[in-house]
């Protein structure tokens, strides 16, 4: 099977790139960070391939890191995630950050991710907790967020922020227990003002 593909990018969108290589135009499924990483079009690419073989179709899923892939494929593994899941997965979550909080059960994190509910979560938890260790990302990297935090973050996506942008700009406070929802969120709000 295609394990991996270099060529030139002849077209690019947030799930999607084709490649030509040898003439031939590869369609490869990409995740958005995937995507914020591509080079120009007309410019040469390397992807690391995950070949996704059904009964009815051929799909190819492409990284531009090794590591990736890794985690697409351990995703793979856990009951009830097909690829185009894994895909969302790895779109909504930082890779580190996701290995930080399936290895320090924190299943709250993983379930702001579209497409992950709660069972979803605890299943990827359970099955690939002590399955990770060789991304060499710590267990503690994630805290559970207060629920004063989660408010705050939710009040910011409301208002039309991202909520990775909104998440960044509270991490950006520093220690932040205590606090009310009405200061945190004005000094949330004035981070990303900055």
């Amino acid at each position: 099977m295609i394990a991996h593909l270099r060529g030139r990018l002849i077209s690019k969108h947030p799930n999607q790139a084709i490649v030509d290589a040898g003439g031939v135009g590869y369609d490869v499924t990409i995740s958005v960070p995937t995507f914020s990483e591509l080079p120009a079009l007309s410019v040469e690419v390397s992807f690391f391939i995950h070949t996704h073989v059904r009964e009815d179709a051929l799909a190819l899923f492409g990284f531009l890191r090794a590591g990736e892939k890794q985690l697409f494929e351990k995703l793979l593994s856990v009951s009830g995630i097909g690829p185009k899941l894994a895909i969302t997965i790895l779109s909504g979550m930082p890779v580190d950050a996701m290995i930080a909080a399936i290895k320090g059960n924190n299943v709250a994190a993983l379930t702001r991710v579209p497409g992950i509910g709660k069972k979803t979560a605890e299943r990827m938890v359970l099955e690939l907790r002590d399955k990770l260790d060789a991304f060499g990302v710590p267990a503690d990297t994630v805290t559970a967020a207060s629920p004063v935090e989660d408010d705050v973050v939710s009040a910011l996506v409301n208002l039309g922020y991202q909520r990775p942008m909104a998440e960044r700009a509270l991490a950006k406070l520093g220690d932040v227990s205590g606090q009310s929802f009405d200061s945190l969120f004005r000094k949330a709000m004035a981070a990303l003002a900055k």
